[in-house]
């Protein structure tokens, strides 16, 4: 498995690959998992859980392109069975996709598409995504991580939508601790890395309405990030430095992560763009009321009634209102309407096997 990060560094694409990685062995597979460290912090060749993780410095520590030709030459110096590309969004993708080709490895790619809050960014993503497109034909399979992220690149691409399969993100966390309860603190907790197009502001401002009717309720921005000293300034202007919080919790902690949505009476999400995003996956699987803005992969998981969704534009006394109504809603989500590891796991290895087979 080929990807820009991975753990500890933890995100959507990171939490996946670290997942099914690990079901993976222990379904007796030999699984390695090839990624940069741009920090330098960490080996360059482990054993995490039987899982064998391989790590290449990138050119550049300062951006987020993650340009390494190391992992070209590590897939070309390898032994694969097959190159399973997780996310293609940086230099990691092309470099991974051209390896494999010319080896003539039998290679898949999962998208993990995301949002950006670069305008520029943005607006670059058509072009990117004509000039990987000869690569991308040339994969074995195609997934997504969810219908709308299938049907998305599919128009974009060009590519018929029956080479696409669907498999969607798990959720595993440990039980919250005996001492959370949603009971003794109306808390909401907006969940994602501090980005400006995960919308953190406009649940900040939408809890400052909330708040003059509900002195007892708390706000917990869950998450790390570059959008942290706005968010800040944004809460000091409104005056809540008291009602709200902001910070993160070390990616290794999942109990911390557990506590948290376990005390917490509403998870929002009020994103730009999501493909299917984990975070939300997980505080359903915790039994979290959750509201999201009716956009990409979100509109998908409120569609099927797991969740409550309102506009993404929605003014903020809107949005104040939603989050009221689903605070003291009652909204049971039966565990096998959710989608788990393992079954994540089990359908990666039936392509695997499948692509295998036709080669």
């Amino acid at each position: 498995m080929v990807t820009a990060r991975s753990y500890p560094y933890m995100g959507g694409v990171e939490t996946h690959t670290h997942e099914v990685a690990q079901q993976l062995v222990a379904r007796g597979q030999s699984v390695t998992v090839l990624s940069t460290d741009p920090s330098g912090r960490h080996a360059a060749e482990e054993s995490l859980d039987g899982v064998d993780v391989l790590r290449v410095r990138p050119w550049s520590k300062i951006d987020d392109y993650y340009f390494a030709p190391a992992i070209a030459s590590t897939i070309a110096s390898g032994a694969w069975d097959i190159v399973h590309v997780q996310g293609y969004h940086t230099f990691v993708a092309p470099l991974a996709m051209a390896a494999a080709i010319r080896r003539r490895i039998p290679f898949v790619i999962t998208f993990h598409s995301g949002g950006h809050s670069s305008r520029l960014r943005k607006s670059l993503r058509r072009f990117q995504h004509a000039l990987l497109r000869p690569l991308i034909r040339r994969a074995d399979q195609l997934i997504a991580v969810s219908d709308f992220e299938a049907d998305f690149f599919s128009s974009r691409l060009q590519i018929a939508r029956e080479h696409f399969a669907v498999i969607q993100n798990g959720a595993r966390l440990p039980k919250p601790s005996a001492a959370c309860s949603r009971d003794r603190a109306l808390l909401i907790v907006s969940i994602g890395r501090l980005e400006r197009y995960k919308g953190h502001h406009r649940a900040i401002l939408a809890f400052s309405e909330l708040a003059k009717r509900m002195p007892q309720a708390h706000l917990r921005v869950l998450g790390e990030g570059p959008y942290e000293k706005p968010l800040r300034q944004l809460v000091r202007a409104l005056e809540l430095e008291e009602r709200v919080t902001i910070g993160g919790i070390p990616p290794h902690n999942r109990q911390g992560v557990a506590d948290v949505l376990g005390s917490a009476r509403l998870v929002v999400l009020l994103s730009e763009y999501e493909a299917h995003p984990v975070a939300v996956v997980e505080a359903l699987a915790l039994g979290c009321n959750v509201l999201v803005a009716d956009t990409s992969g979100l509109r998908e998981i409120s569609e099927k009634g797991l969740c409550r969704s309102v506009p993404l534009h929605a003014s903020s006394r809107e949005v104040a209102k939603a989050m009221a109504n689903e605070l003291w809603s009652v909204r049971k989500v039966p565990a096998a309407a959710l989608p788990d590891w393992n079954s994540c796991a089990d359908q990666l290895l039936r392509v695997y096997q499948r692509v295998l087979a036709d080669r």
